[in-house]
């Protein structure tokens, strides 16, 4: 299917709904139980709410906001405002009232979906705020507040009124006025650094991202399901995960949260799946979790099938060498040990997609080792994602693959990686001085510091902004030793911090279930885990570990001062995205007091940091 062929993505949901009308298009979890749309059902859907919305006073150009989790309700409500000619405007569901305030305001949203009463308390909160919102439109059915009224989607579509001929025929009329070239989204970023800039994709963006993503991966995409878990509010989930499953005829099942990812996989056996680095650093620590229960017999058995899988995937997909005797081992050892790995995960996942930030080496390769493997891929909302993706049979571990077709990047003197390109967006909305800042002749300045090699591998360093120069004058990106101490099997994550100063400290979050089975074996006495973290047992347990850690690393790059924190960074704690990404400016500024103390006045180590409850020297 030539998805370029077509002038827009409801066209292509259009034509599908002929092609594949019987086939599942979207599965969902309701009541404990997954119920499914099949493509014609789905259609039909959308044509109604469409139909609402044009009731509604929607018309081409206007913003609607969906203020949701990932569930059917958005699907529809997505593909529903594109079929009014309007445009969709995403809020994360994690986001406060004040925040999504925001977002309706200089959208110019007079409408917005919301999934539950929560949903909807946070705006009936900021009512205020935001007085030109005309009607609430809720999946759930619930009474509203008399003075903000909410209505159900059901109601907007009245879904006991049967489409005519003529409602159909109107709407698919509109359809056919939508060029690639008319918006198809605003995405604001996420404002971590800033306040949040309205991210203009037109249909042409996404429709070209999904197309030559796609084609570059060489993965036939046929009877496909794809479970859907990470934000559709987020670009990468939408485009890679969302819209390229059905632009393709393929099955989409949305899980029910973050949380019920393994047990969803489980129940819907997907085939691919679309996540960050977060998901793969927990398969990685609870498989090797597993095998450090397991008997020794066992625990020798995975060891040696994974030294044969290293060499296995590396001759066949990096240096392309005869694998001649290593094949049959690969395959006996595939069979005894990394199939009842794959079964865990549904049995049926021949790949993940990945982006988001950049994914740890070691944790790659060993998912390519298990027969899972991970095409990495780069981009951000302004490209809508894509960039750059790996390819089926061309793989390098820490690199995120090599740029899309049609697509140019080169590197400025400063290391930064700028792009040009059919997916770049159109500029930030209403916010001339910030486009001009990193749209120059069509090149957009990524902010990433990234190196090329010479066969034209991708790898990024890290964020600009984030490149933390000691008063050593030492250049260093932190996420590379974020990522070491990450593989630690008692860390579950770490946050570098140096910039200005003589050397790096961290802070580190545990393993919880690992630190309390070794507090349950080694008979530690502990009120609750904030205690068991400053145990002299546990410091020391953690300063052995990264002096370990540190043996691998330059002088400069080492850990020199640490802290372990109670408990882990969180969406609800304020610490991670809604993508799970680390938001460095929010957790220095909520342990400032902490990190402080891992730097003696003196710099040089030599006081004030006896005290275990402010750190550890190494």
């Amino acid at each position: 299917m030539n998805i370029m062929s077509y002038k827009s993505i409801p066209a292509i949901l259009r034509d599908n709904a002929d092609r594949y009308s019987t086939k599942t298009a979207i599965s969902y979890k309701k009541r404990g139980t997954f119920l499914s749309l099949t493509y014609e059902e789905f259609y039909d859907r959308v044509l109604l709410l469409a139909r609402g919305l044009g009731k509604a006073g929607v018309a081409a150009g206007d913003r609607v906001a969906i203020f949701s989790e990932n569930r059917l309700g958005w699907a529809i409500s997505d593909f529903g405002i594109q079929c009014a000619g309007g445009v969709t405007v995403p809020i994360y569901a994690t986001n406060t009232g004040k925040q999504a305030a925001y977002i309706i305001n200089h959208s110019g949203s007079k409408i917005v979906f919301v999934s539950t009463r929560g949903q909807y308390e946070k705006l009936l909160s900021i009512r205020d705020e935001i007085p030109d919102v005309e009607l609430v439109i809720s999946y759930d059915r619930f009474i509203g507040d008399r003075s903000f009224p909410v209505y159900t989607q059901y109601q907007l579509s009245e879904v006991s009124t049967p489409l005519s001929d003529d409602d159909k025929a109107g709407i698919e009329a509109q359809i056919d006025q939508i060029s690639q070239d008319d918006l198809i989204t605003v995405i604001y970023t996420s404002g971590t650094t800033g306040v949040p800039k309205g991210v203009l994709l037109t249909q042409r963006n996404i429709m070209i991202n999904a197309d030559y993503g796609l084609e570059q991966l060489g993965i036939e995409q046929k009877d496909q399901t794809v479970l859907s878990f990470l934000p559709l509010s987020h670009v990468l989930e939408r485009t890679a995960g969302y819209y390229a499953t059905l632009l393709s005829g393929n099955h989409l099942a949305f899980a029910e949260n973050v949380a019920k990812v393994m047990e969803n996989m489980a129940e819907i056996r997907p085939t691919n799946m679309v996540s960050v680095p977060r998901l793969f650093e927990k398969i990685y620590s609870r498989i090797y979790e597993n095998v450090h229960q397991a008997s020794p017999l066992k625990r020798n058995l995975f060891h040696k099938a994974i030294e044969i899988g290293r060499q296995y995937v590396n001759r066949k997909y990096v240096t392309h060498e005869p694998l001649g005797l290593l094949n049959l081992q690969y395959k006996f050892f595939d069979r005894l040990v990394f199939k009842k790995i794959r079964d865990r995960f549904g049995g049926r996942l021949t790949y993940f997609l990945c982006g988001g930030a950049p994914l740890d080496e070691t944790i790659n390769e060993f998912m390519w080792i298990i027969g899972i493997p991970i095409y990495n891929g780069y981009g951000l909302t302004e490209t809508s994602p894509g960039v750059t993706i790996s390819s089926a049979g061309e793989v390098r571990f820490s690199s995120v693959g090599k740029v899309f077709k049609e697509t140019e990047i080169r590197l400025e003197k400063d290391g930064e990686l700028v792009v040009k390109g059919p997916q770049v967006m159109q500029g930030y909305y209403k916010n001339e001085e910030a486009t001009r800042e990193v749209l120059h002749d069509g090149w957009f300045k990524t902010g990433d510091i990234a190196q090329i090699d010479e066969e034209g591998f991708v790898y990024i360093v890290d964020r600009k902004k984030e490149i933390i120069v000691t008063a050593g004058g030492k250049n260093i990106a932190p996420q590379p030793v974020e990522n070491k101490l990450k593989l630690d099997k008692y860390i579950s994550q770490a946050i570098v911090f140096g910039d200005r100063k003589p050397y790096l400290v961290a802070l580190l979050t545990p393993n919880i279930e690992r630190l309390i089975n070794l507090a349950r074996d080694e008979k530690i006495d502990y009120i609750d885990t904030e205690e068991l973290v400053h145990h002299n047992r546990i410091i020391k347990l953690y300063t052995s570990r990264i002096e370990n850690i540190n043996k691998g690393l330059p002088s400069y790059e080492t850990i020199k001062y640490f802290a372990v924190l109670p408990r882990d960074f969180s969406i609800e704690g304020g610490e991670l995205t809604p993508t799970l990404k680390m938001k460095r400016k929010i957790i220095y500024e909520k342990y400032k007091e902490l990190v402080d103390d891992l730097y003696p006045a003196n710099g040089n180590g030599s006081a004030g940091l006896q005290n275990k409850n402010k750190g550890e020297k190494l």
